[in-house]
């Protein structure tokens, strides 16, 4: 069997083991996990059972598969030993295998390894504190990580200038500058200055995931539906084991209006995860536009069973009806959701055509007014049509 399967194989094997975890079949995902490593070892199967165990308590399985880890792609598993040191308490030897993480490839940043709740057992211990009196982290690192952060909570005006001190400092041109820009300029929404430096970046030698995630990105901002779409099979077919991929690729082909395509990489993440909302979601969209309005209520009608206390799963099926004009129908789900969000202007307007529609006139000129006074101009014709004298 060539490479090439083995490894598309061994791409399934962690995604499943991943849904299984998300649903707390652990035994389950250990035992896939296990099979997979018999057939062919790769240090990433190691590296997810090892963090399983880790979940587990089963700390020797879990020092176990992180050293095997490590025997086939050297510091690949160091991380996870870090880990599983401090969670015993033993201190010494978890700084020992932090710090061999952080003069590797694998190395994690400042945020990620100060979240891990495995180091929340050594945090006041004397070798946590010395390690981090070390320097670990270059002026760009820290940079970088700067403008992360202001981007995530809306600084720009921070991040730009953190941009300039970057570039002052010796780093104009770098990779990760160049990173940086690009998730500043998606924020300020100059997605065609961003698609042009992520493209450098994901034609460079260095094709890293977040260069090519940030391209999708940018592309998809851009309405280059197309462009994402090829930037998301990139990132699927160098390996990288994140389901939502194939959301974010779905909602690119629906936009392309290649929905078999979708549909396809939407039923792929539903059999890995068949109570995920937005999935399901979208799943009946495409059915909605294919034509499909049966097997589209059947999506909503699965959404509304497993969230029934949330408007927009209300909402997608009332649509769904309305645009069968099974007028009473629509109406009341379009009341469910209105008793859980009584300030959706669209609701309001949809339901009101709905009682227009089915000859009800009064309650209809009231939810026309609501709408209007929530902000919805569309309602304006309907009123000055059926609601003069109302």
């Amino acid at each position: 069997m060539c490479a090439g399967v083995i490894g598309q194989q061994n791409n399934d094997a962690i995604l499943e083991a991943k849904a299984l975890i998300a649903s707390g079949n652990h035994s389950k995902a250990l035992a896939l996990l296990s099979a997979a490593i018999e057939f062919k070892p790769e240090s990433r199967l190691y590296i997810e059972r090892g963090e399983i165990n880790l979940k587990l308590k089963n700390y020797d399985a879990s020092l176990n598969d992180f050293n095997k880890a490590n025997a086939l792609e050297e510091r690949s598993g160091d991380y996870g030993l870090a880990k599983t040191y401090a969670i015993q308490g033993d201190a010494s030897n978890s700084m020992k295998r932090l710090a061999a993480s952080m003069e590797s490839i694998y190395k994690r940043s400042e945020k990620e390894i100060m979240l891990d709740p495995a180091f929340t057992v050594i945090e006041n211990k004397p070798e946590w504190r010395q390690f981090w009196q070390k320097t670990w982290y270059n002026s760009q690192e820290t940079g970088v990580a700067e403008i992360e952060y202001f981007v995530s909570t809306n600084k720009l005006a921070d991040a730009r200038n953190a941009i300039s001190e970057l570039k002052a400092s010796g780093y104009s041109g770098t990779e990760e500058t160049m990173y940086a820009e690009i998730l500043v300029n998606i924020a300020a929404e100059r997605f065609d200055d961003a698609v042009k430096s992520a493209l450098t970046l994901a034609s460079s030698e260095n094709k890293k995931e977040k260069y090519l995630r940030v391209l999708a990105k940018a592309q998809t901002g851009q309405s280059n539906f197309a462009g994402a779409s090829s930037t998301y099979t990139r990132l699927i077919e160098m390996g990288v084991t994140d389901a939502q991929l194939f959301i974010e690729r779905a909602e690119c082909f629906r936009k392309t209006g290649e929905r078999s395509k979708a549909l396809k990489d939407v039923e792929r993440f539903m059999a890995l995860y068949p109570e995920n909302k937005e999935a399901i979601r979208l799943a009946g969209k495409l059915e909605i536009e294919s034509g499909n309005n049966i097997k589209a209520l059947e999506y909503f009608s699965r959404n509304v069973e497993l969230n029934p206390n949330d408007a927009e799963c209300y909402v997608d099926r009332a649509n769904s009806y309305f645009s069968s004009r099974s007028w009473q129908w629509a109406i009341s789900d379009y009341s469910m959701s209105l008793d859980l969000d009584p300030v959706n202007p669209d609701v309001w307007l949809n339901q009101g055509i709905s009682l227009l529609s089915s000859g009800n006139v009064i309650d209809a000129c009231y939810n026309f007014k609501r709408a209007y006074s929530l902000g919805n101009q569309r309602a304006a014709p309907y009123i000055n049509r059926n609601c003069l004298n109302q």
